[in-house]
């Protein structure tokens, strides 16, 4: 890395972590790190835990061991300037100890206090507008926010209005960017491991797919039934069609038709009525449940219907038909309705 590269690091780092902070505190390598320790690293987070590591190896690929870089200033300088009066934490070999900066850089500070840290360990600096806090360690966890190429997702959304088998593209995706958060750990001057550890935004739009789940009604009359013990069973319809079903009620049914008797096109569900749709007690019969509907006597088939409209109690099953004439002619009856599985 030339000397220009890394000037335009640190000044990366300066517009990442806001010009307020750099007032504060000014950042870079230190001549002791850089001539005593070699595998000492810097690491410096800001307020939203923006973060940038600074090595000997950028130092001095950089030839700035002559030179300093104080960014609040435009002067040049290689250490981290403190402001005198500023609140400064450090934690060492399991002590903490707490100081009021001088007009000194970090290694001074350092000094002053007495603490050296070792050949392997390494300075993590935690900036922030009024204060700043130390870590020395051989092993550091810091937490680093990133912006990075975001995919988009595809998100699958069931709609029982599509036929089964067959899916639609409501929503097209679009790739962007994304704000995350890493846990970051540092052990012997190398990053040792990145791991995620939330999104904080992304302006990458999914993708929303909806796959059918209606199933073609079929009034075919019944065939056959074969029972379980436990009242589950299977209907096979003159059509071949097998269904199986959890349990079969005896309920008395009416007809209803849109525009008569306070009916309305939408059901309770939001869906348009159409033949199949059947209002139920949601109390007796749960709303979104399938059935198959039959009258006793076998003389009127209703077929596969839905549960999806309510405005009748008790064991009363309300059937839908497209015409007035329809209702009429069915009447009232004795139905068997299966639920379906």
């Amino acid at each position: 890395m030339n000397t220009h590269a890394f000037e335009k690091k640190l000044h990366s780092l300066k517009a990442r972590f806001g010009l307020q902070l750099f007032v504060l505190a000014a950042v870079v390598c230190t001549s002791w790190i850089v001539t005593d320790h070699a595998n000492a690293v810097y690491i410096l987070t800001g307020p939203e835990d923006a973060a940038i590591v600074l090595n000997e190896e950028e130092v001095r690929e950089g030839e700035m061991s002559s030179q300093l870089v104080y960014l609040s200033s435009g002067q040049s300088g290689y250490d981290m300037s403190l402001t005198a009066g500023q609140d400064v934490t450090v934690t060492h070999d399991g002590s903490t100890v707490t100081a009021k900066a001088r007009s000194e850089t970090v290694a001074e500070l350092l000094e002053r206090l007495h603490i050296t840290p070792s050949p392997l360990e390494m300075v993590a600096v935690d900036l922030d507008e009024d204060s700043a806090e130390l870590t020395i360690a051989s092993e550091l966890t810091y937490y680093d926010q990133v912006e990075e190429p975001a995919t988009y997702e595809t998100v699958r959304v069931a709609n029982p209005s599509l036929p089964k088998g067959t899916e639609k593209v409501v929503q097209e995706g679009a790739d962007g960017v994304r704000t995350s958060i890493y846990e970051v750990v540092w052990s012997g001057g190398e990053e040792i491991s990145r791991q995620f550890v939330e999104e904080l935004e992304s302006t990458a739009v999914n993708e929303v797919v909806e796959y059918g789940t209606a199933v073609a009604s079929t009034r075919a009359g019944v065939a056959s039934v074969s029972k379980n013990t436990d009242g589950s069973g299977i209907l096979t319809l003159a059509d071949g069609t097998t269904l199986n079903f959890s349990g079969v009620k005896s309920m008395t049914a009416t007809a209803y038709t849109a525009g008569h008797g306070g009916a309305d096109y939408t059901t309770a569900t939001g869906t348009l009525v159409k033949v199949g749709t059947v209002a139920v007690d949601k109390n007796v019969i749960p709303l979104g449940t399938k059935m198959y509907i039959v009258a006793a006597d076998g003389s009127v088939v209703y077929g596969t219907a839905v549960a999806a409209d309510t405005g009748v109690r008790g064991n009363i099953v309300d059937l839908y038909y497209d015409t007035y004439q329809q209702c009429i002619n069915f009447g009232r009856r004795t139905c068997n309705v299966y639920i379906l599985e």
